[in-house]
């Protein structure tokens, strides 16, 4: 007994100090997993909710003017802001609509916005209003100072060789000559869209000489559809690098490079070189799904090059992944490597690249 009375003061220290110890292991333990939650939170924050297929672009005065893909697929609509970050609240102004019938009548797809000589001009992809399928490229005109004012004229279908199946025309220039890529069946297999390429004569008609010069050739370009789609460019380093989409629009859906140096014949298909594996995919860990269809901006200063695309932010889609409304307008700094390559950041979210938090 007297041994037990003289512990009695011992064990209510032990008491005190292994709950003590209990409570500091389990902050701990919160701790760790609340940062291992944080560095796996999710980048799914859209830049543009519902906007697909996004270009953005830049005036001559510096102003942002932002152009894509509505889910209804019936109108063009432009957006404008001083600032890159003020396109997300910006009011959208409808510049065009559907016809009710005939050419340019149905899924009105993948607008991008170029001011060429003082002129603006929107290429977009369109069906007719009998045959939602039978995708060929267009042409309006706007010789406004400001694209979202004026009046824009039809300056009817910007008409290719094999002109089957022909959507998501863009257009650069290198060293004084204008070029348009653009997509179209690329072998008589038809199922397969590949790039094509050739000079322009004006902003409204392309060169006799037209060059297949990418088509599906790897396991990442045909899952659901045999694919090479979306296609821009950016001359940076002494090359041109041309980033294109692949595979279905589901989660499957990526984005590719080819490259060619700016010294070459880009009409010579020996002169690009394809990456062997996608450079921007599926990251399910940030939500990120089926990323694609991008373009290039910068940023205010014109330092930064960054990269507009979108995406969606969950993998099961109910029906054709077309009519899903919901791939969202995103951005994201691209970076350089060493070498003068584009660094995409697959790893890493749009945030978290663009800070440089790596």
């Amino acid at each position: 007994m007297f041994w037990l009375a003289i512990n009695q003061p011992y064990k209510k220290i032990m008491k005190a100090l292994l709950k003590i110890w209990i409570l500091f292991v389990c902050m701990l333990s919160v701790g760790c997993t609340t940062a291992q939650q944080a560095e796996q939170q999710p980048d799914v924050a859209p830049f543009i909710r519902q906007r697909a297929d996004p270009f953005i672009t830049r005036g001559t005065d510096g102003t942002y003017y932002f152009i894509a893909t509505v889910p209804e697929y019936d109108r063009i609509e432009i957006r404008q802001s001083k600032t890159l970050d003020g396109l997300k609240d910006a009011e959208a102004t409808v510049v065009w609509r559907k016809h009710s019938e005939g050419i340019m009548g149905n899924h009105i797809w993948a607008p991008e916005l170029h001011q060429i000589d003082g002129t603006w001009y929107v290429y977009f992809a369109a069906g007719s209003a009998k045959d939602k399928w039978k995708i060929r490229k267009y042409v309006l005109s706007n010789t406004a100072d400001n694209p979202t004012e004026g009046g824009w004229k039809e300056e009817g279908e910007m008409k290719s060789h094999r002109n089957e199946f022909s959507l998501d025309a863009t257009t650069f220039t290198l060293k004084g000559q204008r070029y348009m890529i653009w997509v179209d069946r690329a072998s008589d297999e038809v199922t397969n869209t590949g790039l094509y390429i050739a000079k322009m004569v004006d902003p409204i008609k392309l060169d006799d000489q037209q060059v297949v010069i990418s088509q599906p050739e790897y396991d990442w370009e045909m899952k659901g559809h045999k694919v090479n789609e979306g296609p821009a460019v950016l001359v940076r380093h002494g090359k041109v690098f041309l980033t294109f989409s692949a595979s279905a629009t589901d989660a499957s859906y990526c984005i590719g490079l080819l490259w060619a140096d700016e010294t070459s014949d880009l009409l010579d298909a020996k002169s690009w070189h394809k990456l062997s594996e996608p450079v921007f995919f599926t990251n399910e860990k940030l939500q990120r799904f089926g990323p694609g269809h991008n373009s290039f901006t910068t940023s205010e200063d014109g330092t930064t090059d960054i990269m507009v695309y979108h995406a969606r932010d969950y993998k099961e889609i109910d029906g054709e992944p077309l009519y899903d409304p919901n791939r969202h307008t995103r951005v994201r700094v691209l970076k350089w490597t060493q070498d003068g390559m584009p660094d995409f950041g697959q790893e890493y979210g749009d945030e978290e690249f663009s800070k440089g938090e790596r």
